[in-house]
């Protein structure tokens, strides 16, 4: 039978080797990680720590968020004694909405303000500690476009880009995260009840069959194609128009 994870060892191992020398090419201190409550940050806050020691960082950033997301961030961090520190967006998010204009934006618009808010956040702390900003975005989420564009994805680097969701639970593991937040659903955090499967309406199980052994329904097939293509402006720098190659009136 196809092995569908691989080893949890051989992947930290790789992961932190890679860190280490990425951060090293850049001359920068270390690493900041957004800290959500989710797995897939607490995965990538403890491989800075083994990787930086006390030169990273993890920033927990509610904003109308769930009362245990922000508990389970905090347990991270003392759990793993990772140096941290909060700041709440929840003002800064209404009062930017409020200037908006109330009612202007779908749910969907608002609900992507929140991660972008966060990227400035994280950049502004980045560049006042000389660190670089290291995503928590997974290949499953990559590859179908699972992410807010210049949002989780305005980042430096992508430790878990390469992983499958599984993997990132046995790092989880591996690394000793706490119970609660590798068995806890999967969700961004958007709205009110908002889980990751819910939304795409596929579970991680069956994505991660898909991605690395090919298998898989139609309906997982297709949501795979269909939302890789509609995605793939979120992969890509923008187009620049390149005044030689257009063509003249």
């Amino acid at each position: 039978m196809p092995i569908l994870y691989r080893d949890p060892s051989i992947l930290l191992a790789s992961i932190e080797n890679w860190l280490a020398e990425q951060l090293r090419s850049a001359g920068d201190k270390g690493g900041i990680v957004g800290l959500s409550g989710g797995i897939d940050s607490a995965v990538v806050a403890a491989i800075l720590k083994r990787v930086c020691g006390n030169r990273m960082l993890a920033v927990i950033m509610p904003c109308h968020s769930h009362p245990e997301d922000r508990l389970h961030a905090a347990m991270v961090a003392a759990h793993l004694q990772i140096p941290h520190l909060t700041v709440d967006l929840t003002e800064t998010y209404d009062a930017l909405i409020s200037a908006l204009g109330e009612g202007e934006g779908s749910r969907m618009a608002q609900a992507n303000l929140k991660p972008r808010l966060r990227m400035s956040t994280l950049y502004f702390l980045a560049q006042t500690r000389n660190m670089l900003v290291c995503g928590t975005g997974n290949k499953v989420e990559l590859t179908v476009g699972y992410f807010t564009k210049y949002g989780d994805s305005g980042v430096d680097l992508l430790p878990l880009g390469d992983l499958l969701k599984g993997e990132v639970r046995q790092l989880a593991g591996l690394l000793e995260v706490p119970a609660p937040i590798i068995d806890k659903p999967p969700s961004a955090g958007l709205w009110e009840g908002q889980t990751d499967e819910g939304e795409m309406g596929v579970t991680y199980d069956e994505l991660d069959r898909f991605l690395a052994l090919g298998e898989g329904s139609d309906k997982v097939r297709n949501f795979v194609e269909q939302s890789r293509a509609r995605s793939e402006h979120k992969r890509r720098t923008p187009p620049i128009c390149r005044i030689s190659e257009t063509k003249q009136a």
